[in-house]
């Protein structure tokens, strides 16, 4: 049988193409505020292993951005850079997480003068189990989403949707907050 295109499959082909470009996530369903973080090991912008247990009886703030020297996650990068002293008074360590590898995270924290690890996620299994794995625009990326873990290594706080432009002073204040609870 001989297929041929027709002007009546232009609204399929077109909702195709605009889920083929847009953002779609794998949820991780046991994934919750109170749970258990999950545990990663990733290598940072030096090359040096960090993992969630390496911040037990610290206030981590672990943030996932879709790629590095993008305008959004540049200003989010940015804006965390500068209240780096204010998390540290919190006694909170910043950790930006991304499917970029190591020398790509080099470049762009050296670039930015970022004071704060960002992890190479690069085959996805730390994005993978946070729940923030996603297709974007024909890529594979991390969501712009960030958690708060608790000293004890359980989420706090999740931000799904997150404005780079006032994220760092949105996650201040909650910090705050959460420490007087």
């Amino acid at each position: 049988m001989k297929r041929t295109f027709s002007l009546a499959m232009i609204p399929a082909v077109a909702i195709a193409i605009v889920v083929g470009f847009t953002s779609i996530g794998i949820a991780n369903d046991d994934l919750r505020v109170g749970g258990e973080a999950p545990e990663f090991e990733l290598s940072d912008q030096h090359g040096q292993l960090h993992s969630l247990e390496d911040y037990r009886d610290q206030w981590v703030v672990l943030y996932f951005y879709p790629k590095n020297n993008t305008p959004g996650c540049t200003t989010e990068a940015c804006e965390f850079r500068d209240n780096i002293f204010a998390f540290r008074d919190l006694n909170a360590q910043i950790l930006g997480v991304s499917l970029d590898d190591i020398e790509s995270h080099k470049a762009f924290a050296e670039e930015h003068g970022l004071p704060f690890p960002l992890l190479s996620d690069a085959d996805g299994t730390t994005a993978s189990a946070y729940g923030v794995k996603t297709r974007m625009f024909g890529m594979t990326v991390a969501k712009r989403e960030t958690f708060i873990i608790g000293p004890d290594g359980t989420i706090a706080k999740h931000y799904e949707k997150v404005d780079p432009d006032t994220h760092s002073t949105q996650v201040l204040a909650d910090l705050a907050d959460l420490r007087t609870q």
